[in-house]
């Protein structure tokens, strides 16, 4: 997660609130997405921005998770994302994304 995202995520915490906030992602790998989530659950595990030593703790979800995607409009995510979930490893990024929210999310 750039330097930037890690800045309004942070923003938009302390804005509304770290319970009110989930953060969505869209990693196209299982290792990207878990670092992103790492981000904003644990802090920066890179130590380069905004968010390194703010276990923020958030609720963060794949866009690809059946349990983030039965909420969405079917008809919208197939348009916008159907395409992308051919080419994903579907399973390891749901596996990285739970590991991540069973450690370190508050919320």
């Amino acid at each position: 997660m750039d330097l930037e995202n890690q800045k309004r995520v942070k923003e938009l915490s302390e804005s509304f609130g770290p319970e009110n906030v989930i953060v969505v992602l869209g990693a196209a790998e299982g290792e990207a997405a878990g670092i992103a989530a790492e981000t904003v659950t644990a802090g920066d595990p890179t130590f380069a921005g905004p968010l390194t030593e703010v276990p923020l703790g958030l609720r963060v979800y794949h866009i690809c998770e059946e349990e983030f995607k039965a909420h969405l409009d079917q008809a919208t995510y197939d348009e916008q994302v159907g395409m992308m979930e051919m080419v994903l490893n579907l399973d390891e990024i749901a596996s990285e994304m739970k590991a991540i929210r069973d450690e370190h999310t508050k919320y």
